[in-house]
């Protein structure tokens, strides 16, 4: 079996995000976030997760960290945007793939930095944890942990 290019990994997330009729360039899954991260230099994984989630569950050890929200009140970054331009730069070609506990904040993120002029915005499916599981447990069914991705936890 040959292995994937990056161009056709792009091409499916690109079909996903249509299907779902999401306003960013695409979705991706763990795996697929990993090798595009492998392959294209120019590609970033953003955990928008607050920092309590990742001292608790873990983090992936590629990557930058800004938070979406944060905690305990979980509300909205204003300055999300703006700290994430500082942390990555200006360069709007680079390949942002946005992350968080199961893919719905990481799907605003992309979405608003979608809408900031980055066109290559995508939503990590998943997140880091992934789906609860039969036993309404997180991190053992799917998601960035369960793929055995890297990752680590303090």
């Amino acid at each position: 079996m040959t292995e994937e290019t990056p161009e056709q990994i792009r091409e499916r997330a690109r079909s996903r995000s249509q299907a779902s009729d999401r306003p960013f360039e695409g979705e991706v899954t763990p795996k697929e976030a990993y090798h595009l991260l492998q392959e294209l230099p120019n590609a970033r994984l953003v955990d928008v997760r607050t920092q309590a989630e990742r001292d608790f569950v873990g983090y992936p050890t590629v990557g930058t960290h800004v938070e979406w929200e944060t905690y305990p009140g979980m509300t909205y970054n204003p300055d999300f945007p703006d700290q994430l331009k500082a942390d990555m730069g200006t360069d709007e070609d680079q390949v942002l793939i946005f992350m968080c506990r199961s893919g719905g904040r990481s799907a605003k993120a992309a979405e608003a930095m979608s809408q900031q002029g980055y066109p290559h915005c995508y939503n990590l499916l998943q997140g880091f944890e992934g789906d609860k599981d039969e036993s309404n447990h997180r991190g053992t069914r799917d998601g960035w942990k369960a793929e055995g991705l890297p990752w680590e936890q303090k």
